[in-house]
């Protein structure tokens, strides 16, 4: 890349630089800043002879960025977040707050999370909204650096091991991590299922067939991990990508899922379902939620935080 000038850099085209990245769109970019589109495609021009790249390409209706610019993009994003902190700190008043949050959780960690969340929204910051997104992934990450998610909610095992690696190091990790819950995992059939008479064995488990709640939807889950460590296997007949899915399907076939246990009264299937408890040892469920540095220390981001922490303990223990 070129050897940028700091001191001579226009920080206006950083602006508009992490404005087109968030958006992938000239055209909403321009909107959000007030500015006109060829004001926008003029800074960019600038902004690619400066650094020596194109940054963006023509894809479809929008744009989509170079390696570079992915690679870029987070720091520049922090950058200017610590910045808007610094010249504007002010507090954060939920009652007047017009903010709009994107939070990333998966169907089952949602009915813990977003009744209490609701009831606090309606009590304390009428004017706030959110929006949900399904999580599709234990390594939610780049979703948070590119902003399009400001807190994402679930079970992200191998990402917590990387940040506590990070810290060992004595290195600054670039995400924050706060416990939420514990879980435990249970096997769910239908109710006049054969295997749910008797305790459930491991022979039996593994000869049954099986439905496998994978948000990536790669066909290999923690249960399969665990049966690999002890030389078993089980066959899978359907995946799918939510625990809703999972309840409905199971509770009219003879196919065993695996589902959070205290997501059962979620599914509307309670009464129709039966449960068994896993016949091995797995690791124990962590929900966790997990955002970037760069929003720490922001008023709104905390009270957003604190609200999720709030909303988790009104809905009670879980099981395990």
């Amino acid at each position: 890349m070129t050897k940028v000038n700091f001191r001579t850099l226009d920080l206006n085209l950083l602006r508009v630089f992490d404005e087109v990245m968030a958006e992938r769109s000239l055209t909403r970019a321009a909107h959000n800043l007030a500015l006109t589109q060829p004001a926008v495609s003029n800074a960019l021009r600038r902004l690619r002879e400066l650094l020596g790249d194109d940054l963006v390409r023509r894809s479809g209706y929008g744009v989509e960025p170079t390696p570079y610019a992915l690679q870029l993009w987070p720091a520049v994003r922090e950058a200017l977040q610590r910045l808007r902190e610094s010249l504007a700190p002010g507090p954060f008043d939920p009652a007047r707050a017009q903010d709009a949050f994107v939070l990333a959780m998966a169907d089952a960690t949602a009915s813990q999370v977003m009744p209490g969340l609701v009831a606090i929204l309606d009590r304390e910051a009428p004017g706030v909204t959110l929006r949900v997104l399904p999580l599709t992934t234990r390594d939610p990450r780049p979703l948070l650096e590119q902003g399009g998610v400001d807190l994402a909610i679930g079970y992200f095992p191998g990402v917590l091991a990387e940040l506590g690696a990070t810290h060992l190091q004595e290195q600054v990790p670039r995400f924050r991590s706060q416990r939420l819950y514990d879980g435990r995992y249970v096997v769910a059939m239908r109710r006049g299922h054969p295997l749910a008479q008797a305790p459930l064995t491991l022979d039996a488990y593994c000869a049954a067939r099986h439905l496998l709640v994978s948000f990536s939807g790669r066909p290999f889950g923690f249960v399969d991990e665990a049966l690999a460590a002890v030389g078993r296997r089980r066959r899978i007949v359907l995946t799918v990508n939510q625990f809703f899915t999972a309840g409905q399907v199971v509770a009219a076939s003879d196919l065993l899922t695996v589902l959070p246990q205290h997501f059962l009264g979620a599914t509307g299937h309670a009464e129709a379902l039966a449960t068994q408890p896993l016949p091995l040892q797995v690791p124990r469920v962590h929900v966790d939620m997990l955002w970037t540095r760069a929003h720490d220390g922001v008023p709104a981001q905390r009270w957003l935080r604190a609200a999720v922490q709030r909303a988790v303990a009104a809905a009670g223990p879980r099981d395990g």
